[in-house]
C-alpha cells in the first residue's frame, strides 16, 4: 500500500526533528560518527514509525542503535516536545539499522575485482534458509 500525503509530510518532520535530536547527542559522546536517518515510515493509523538509522563508521553501528533503543523514551519525549504544534500525538517510535552503504561498498568491490566473482564460483555465496 502507497504512503499517503500526510504520512510522508509526518515522516519528514520525524525524520527532520530526528536527525537534529540525535546528531546534537552524538556531538558530545560519538567524536568522529556520522549519524542520519535514512528514512521513516509512518502507519496509516499515524500510531507506528519505523526510523532507518545509517552510521558511519559502520563498526559503531551494533553499539550506537543499541543506545538509541535504550533512550528511545527520551527520544520520544524531546521528539513530541519539538513537534507539539504539528502533531497531535507522538508515534511510536521503533528503530532499525540501515546496511545500505555496506550493500552499496560490497557492489562496487565486487565490481572493481576486489572481491571473488560468486558467478564464476557460485558456493561463496550463502545459502538460502528454507522456512
Amino acid at each position: 500500500m502507497e504512503e499517503t500525503n500526510r504520512q510522508k509530510k509526518i515522516a519528514g518532520v520525524l525524520q527532520k526533528d530526528l536527525i537534529d535530536i540525535l546528531q546534537g547527542e552524538a556531538r558530545d559522546w560519538l567524536k568522529g560518527i556520522i549519524i542520519s536517518i535514512t528514512k521513516v515510515y509512518v502507519t496509516s493509523d499515524l500510531g507506528e514509525a519505523k526510523v532507518y538509522v545509517s552510521v558511519f563508521p559502520s563498526e559503531n553501528r551494533a553499539k550506537l542503535i543499541e543506545a538509541i533503543q535504550k533512550n528511545k523514551k527520551t527520544i520520544r519525549h524531546e521528539l513530541a516536545r519539538r513537534t507539539k504544534k504539528q502533531l497531535r500525538r507522538m508515534p511510536n517510535l521503533e528503530f532499525f539499522a540501515d546496511d545500505s552503504l555496506d550493500y552499496i561498498e560490497g557492489i562496487d568491490a565486487a565490481l572493481k575485482g576486489e572481491e571473488k566473482n560468486p558467478i564464476q564460483n557460485p558456493d561463496i555465496l550463502p545459502r538460502r534458509q528454507k522456512r
